[in-house]
């Protein structure tokens, strides 16, 4: 059985980009959490934490990377904070490689600043909002199975680094 390919990592670090372009190269079908989510709640990530609150969020994510997580010969794309839950975490790897995209926080915040529906980022101080979280969610990232820094690359030459380490 092969195994799928697993996306982690703060928001604009290329994820569903390099997810897309993944999953079309290993002909694999390519999976965004956060839109799964949308389309089952009918509404906007953005609108889901204003309304019911981040608890909530988390709690339908949770959901949706159970089901996902079982499913064969896909390119699963989380959103930046799935891997705080450890059963999401457990979930994600039991049959996949977990990658995990990192960027400096410079160019997170580069890439971000001009999107109105990152709800984790409407504050005063976005730069050290960034540099908070990714803070916190180190500890979990650091347990992908591989790392790569999009900071000073386009996605295909990501895609390309992933097959390589694949590869390895």
């Amino acid at each position: 059985m092969k195994k799928n390919i697993v996306l982690i990592g703060f928001m604009g670090t290329g994820k569903s980009e390099v997810g897309k372009e993944l999953a079309k190269m290993l002909g694999y079908k390519f999976i965004d959490t956060d839109e799964l989510i949308e389309k089952r709640e009918g509404i906007p990530v953005s609108e889901i934490f204003d309304k019911y609150g981040e608890t909530y969020f988390r709690k339908i994510e949770s959901e949706i990377i159970k089901d996902v997580s079982v499913m064969e010969n896909v390119v699963i794309s989380t959103g930046g904070g799935a891997v705080i839950r450890s059963e999401n975490r457990m979930n994600l790897k039991r049959n996949s490689i977990t990658i995990c995209l990192t960027a400096s926080p410079e160019v997170i915040y580069e890439r971000t600043k001009d999107y109105d529906n990152r709800p984790l980022l409407k504050t005063d101080d976005t730069y050290m909002r960034i540099k908070e979280l990714l803070k916190e969610r180190e500890p979990y990232y650091s347990e992908a199975d591989i790392k790569i820094d999009t900071t000073q690359l386009e996605a295909q030459k990501v895609v390309e680094t992933i097959m390589k380490e694949m590869r390895t």
